[in-house]
């Protein structure tokens, strides 16, 4: 990843954040896209602090396709390019709720930020992946695009949406750029967002299988990369095999 030029929206917590800093660690030139100033102050002033390479950053709210154009031209213009674009920026919504409960305004802004927020990214940084060599787009998405579970959703519905985004970009962006566009899908993962969403203070007593941000991250790097040229298209599971499993009762 030495010199490459990546922004990654929603890179100030969870996920995101853990991917920025691992791009940063493989020698990548790094920007973010954060919400609020603050978070993007804090992730500055912690995990992604660095002595040799700085990281660019610029508070934006990707529902808002104009707020977010601005932020990444500036920010691909501190880097002097872009090659890779992740999309990691995502809420819950109304967790727990039953589908009399959830109302069309919470709804709605599951959709505005989890979908629309990952189609104005990928529709601002296209023109600028384009003159990349070995441009990628990686979303993160999630195993509730696959399986779903009461209470969840606009979550389940925005996650489902973007497989076959990712499948209908890597078709046109591929044929008319060259450009990839994959997305990893991992189960729960070890965030304050899943913390808050689920309403516990640690996994760490959990029933069943957690990642980490860092595997996550991990799985990031290695499908943005150059070396992964052939894939495109692909939505990742990251479930520790159980969507493989049968229904039957053995």
């Amino acid at each position: 990843m030495d010199g490459r030029r990546v922004i990654v929206t929603g890179g100030a917590s969870g996920i995101g954040l853990a991917v920025a800093a691992q791009f940063l660690a493989s020698g990548a030139h790094v920007g973010i896209v954060s919400r609020t100033q603050r978070s993007i102050e804090s992730a500055l002033a912690g995990p992604l602090q660095a002595d040799s390479q700085p990281v660019h950053a610029r508070a934006a709210d990707v529902s808002d396709e104009e707020d977010l154009a601005s932020a990444i031209s500036g920010l691909a213009c501190a880097l002097g390019g872009l090659d890779t674009l992740v999309t990691s920026a995502g809420i819950e919504g109304e967790m727990g709720a039953s589908l009399t409960d959830v109302t069309s305004e919470g709804f709605r802004e599951v959709l505005d930020v989890n979908v629309l927020g990952v189609f104005h990214a990928v529709k601002c940084a296209v023109p600028l992946l384009a003159q990349s060599p070995s441009a990628s787009v990686t979303m993160v998405g999630s195993d509730s695009g696959f399986v779903a579970v009461p209470g969840m959703l606009a979550y389940n519905a925005s996650k489902g949406a973007l497989v076959q985004l990712t499948r209908a970009l890597s078709y046109e962006l591929f044929d008319e750029h060259c450009i990839r566009v994959n997305s990893v899908c991992p189960s729960i993962v070890d965030t304050p967002m899943a913390r808050r969403g689920l309403g516990v203070e640690s996994f760490q007593d959990a029933a069943y299988p957690v990642n980490s941000p860092d595997d996550v991250a991990r799985t990031v790097l290695f499908l943005s990369a150059p070396e992964s040229r052939s894939l495109n298209g692909l939505n990742l599971l990251m479930d520790f095999g159980y969507t493989a499993r049968s229904s039957f009762p053995a």
